[in-house]
């Protein structure tokens, strides 16, 4: 669901880019009192995780494939604050490596495939969480739910932007009906992937899927004859490293982005296949990086299609995690720092 540039106007494409930058910079925020000394790493190896799996386009229909959006995922493992950001990375590289999403409709794709998804994700979560019986699978179920319904959710905001701004004469309720129902096929494959995803870590690292706090059963300890509940700084999860769950969650996006990603659909995705046949696509631009080492996935003057391949999603990869890893480390040494500042300021 990678808009381009062209098919937003410039004044609606502004405007979105506005909303866009305000809804990150209130996640600066809010994630913050989301990230922690074990988190902080995670998250970036969330975004870099969802840039690999993003690049394993899957069959929906006759010649269509969709791709995993990420924002359930992501808002379900760190929080939806983190989440945003994490989703902020992955498309902003995307878009200055690889020639992956327009720059001018940066604003647009953050805004629909970021916060969008995550908003509507959560709040199904959230929700569904409350109703269910407490319990790892309950997280499980809630995560399909919240994901499933985050991607024909994404297809509507994409499709009130276009009504706002589109640069086609084309009747919004067939752009909104082929949207939506093809993106609802991508939704399925959205929440199998996040589900399958949300359960693995559950089973290993509970204590790390932001969505599945509070559901683990306390320490006990016996006092005095009787078992009362062991204050949060005696429990042993708190102390327990990230660095197996880190290397492996990296190994894997390594592998995804850098061989599975071979053998991934080649047909256009939901948007692009709607644009061709809607004819919304008539007045795209060129990308401003299509020139790019990495512009298409692909390292320039590597003759050798799945060396080429290979190689620019591994240094995606990296170049993500770097990236990711660095800001969300920088939010959290604010957030440690602002206590010691205002005590300072009290003294």
């Amino acid at each position: 669901m990678h808009v381009p540039d062209g098919f937003i106007n410039a004044p609606v494409s502004v405007a979105a880019g506005v909303a866009a930058a305000g809804a990150v910079a209130v996640s600066l925020r809010g994630a913050r009192r989301e990230l922690d000394e074990r988190t902080a790493p995670l998250a970036g190896l969330v975004a870099a995780f969802i840039f690999a799996v993003q690049m394993l386009n899957f069959p929906v229909a006759a010649g269509t494939s969709g791709h995993l959006l990420g924002g359930a995922l992501a808002a379900i493992l760190v929080g939806p604050y983190t989440g945003v950001l994490c989703v902020s990375v992955v498309l902003l590289m995307q878009g200055i490596l690889f020639a992956d999403g327009g720059l001018t409709a940066l604003g647009v794709n953050i805004t629909v495939m970021g916060v969008v998804t995550v908003v509507v994700a959560y709040a199904v979560f959230r929700g569904l969480l409350k109703v269910l019986p407490a319990g790892r699978r309950s997280v499980t179920v809630a995560a399909f739910a919240g994901a499933l319904l985050s991607v024909p959710g994404a297809a509507a905001a994409f499709t009130a932007i276009y009504a706002l701004g589109g640069t086609t004469d084309v009747p919004i309720g067939k752009v909104f009906t082929a949207m939506v129902g093809v993106h609802v096929l991508i939704g399925i494959g959205e929440a199998l992937i996040t589900a399958a995803t949300v359960g693995a870590v559950i089973a290993v690292r509970p204590d790390l899927v932001h969505g599945a706090r509070g559901l683990g059963n306390p320490l006990k300890l016996r006092v005095g004859g009787e078992l009362v509940d062991a204050p949060a700084a005696a429990a042993p999860v708190a102390a327990r490293s990230t660095t197996k769950v880190w290397v492996t969650g990296l190994v894997t996006a390594l592998v995804l982005a850098g061989f599975v990603s071979f053998y991934a659909s080649a047909s256009p995705d939901g948007l692009e296949k709607v644009a061709a046949d809607q004819g919304i696509d008539a007045k795209v631009q060129d990308h401003a990086a299509k020139d790019s080492p990495l512009a298409d996935y692909s390292v320039k003057d590597v003759a050798d299609a799945r060396l080429s391949g290979g190689l620019a999603g591994a240094l995606g990869v990296g170049a993500t995690v770097a990236v990711g890893t660095g800001i969300f480390w920088v939010v959290r040494r604010r957030r440690t720092t602002e206590p010691s500042a205002v005590s300072s300021a009290a003294v």
